[in-house]
């Protein structure tokens, strides 16, 4: 590596690391960003209407996109699913718009905890919609999940606010979103499911924020450049991670989310987290985490028949 141009060096250092090492790397700077994109969420929807905040959103993380996207060749984009790219952006949507107004206001931790109720949710979206069957381990699994959800919120102990009922929501549209991306991954490249969701999310977004329109300040417009940027490093991160090796190798990473988003709520909002919150998070991650192993192992005995 010593003779190589300095230019070539941290792509050959990074052609040298595992695919592991990749991936859990990758993964973590997805946690980065997406945790940097709900704070800066949080501090801009001061000034700007959440809804206001998703079409900025979407419209810069497809404009931070087109490089990428012209550089993998857009010959990648033909479909004949366009209707399901479009559900898929209405569903988007609607768990965006959800999650952001969310952020707007509820402790950063547990909006981030409630979040990782969403793949417990696809699983069993699974089974009612693409007829998938689960042994008595995954809905054991489920079980957990729902009960770590019942950890964080504590009904009974703690009134459930509005911010923890709509983070749920929108864990149930995002689920069905996954569920529609597994069906579009059966034809369709990453680089075209990226590109449509990119397009409806913002033709979907541009009513709502007109609904409640507000021209950013001129430091808005910085932060709203910023959220779009780190939540499309996020979104590519996250997908090359989960190229680059098996999603059971990095997906224990993604639990990083919530450590950031603690860290930045004290520091920025002076927002303490507490113990349920992590203790809650860890239940429904972890059956997160089994389920996604569970589904990988079946996938594998699949191949093979």
């Amino acid at each position: 590596m010593a003779d190589l141009p300095l230019s070539d060096r941290p792509a050959a250092g990074w052609s040298a690391l595992t695919p592991a090492m990749r991936g859990a790397l990758l993964m973590i700077a997805s946690t980065l960003g997406f945790a940097a994109m709900h704070a800066t969420v949080r501090h801009v929807s001061g000034e700007l209407p959440p809804f206001v905040i998703v079409f900025f959103r979407n419209l810069f993380g497809l404009l931070f996109l087109v490089p990428l996207l012209a550089r993998s060749g857009f010959g990648q984009l033909r479909t004949q699913r366009l209707g399901l790219h479009a559900l898929r952006g209405m569903i988007n949507i609607c768990a965006m718009l959800m999650f952001f107004t969310a952020v707007s206001f509820s402790p950063l931790a547990r909006v981030t905890a409630l979040s990782f109720t969403a793949p417990i949710f696809a699983a069993v979206l699974s089974v009612l919609i693409l007829r998938e069957r689960f042994r008595l381990h995954r809905w054991a699994a489920i079980a957990a999940g729902f009960t770590g959800t019942l950890i964080v919120l504590r009904p009974g102990f703690v009134e459930i606010d509005t911010g923890a009922m709509l983070v749920l929501l929108s864990a149930v549209f995002w689920a069905f979103a996954m569920i529609v991306i597994k069906v579009l991954s059966r034809t369709e490249t990453s680089v075209a499911i990226v590109f449509y969701m990119g397009c409806f999310l913002c033709a979907f977004s541009i009513g709502p924020a007109l609904w409640v329109w507000q021209w950013p300040s001129p430091a808005a417009w910085g932060w709203l450049l910023l959220i779009g940027l780190t939540g499309s490093m996020a979104q590519v991160c996250l997908s090359q991670s989960l190229k680059e090796a098996e999603p059971t190798a990095v997906l224990p990473f993604d639990f990083l989310k919530l450590v950031w988003a603690a860290l930045l709520a004290l520091w920025l909002f002076g927002e303490v987290p507490d113990a349920w919150t992590f203790l809650g998070a860890g239940v429904i991650f972890a059956a997160g985490l089994f389920i996604a192993g569970r589904e990988r192992n079946a996938a594998r005995v699949q191949a093979k028949l």
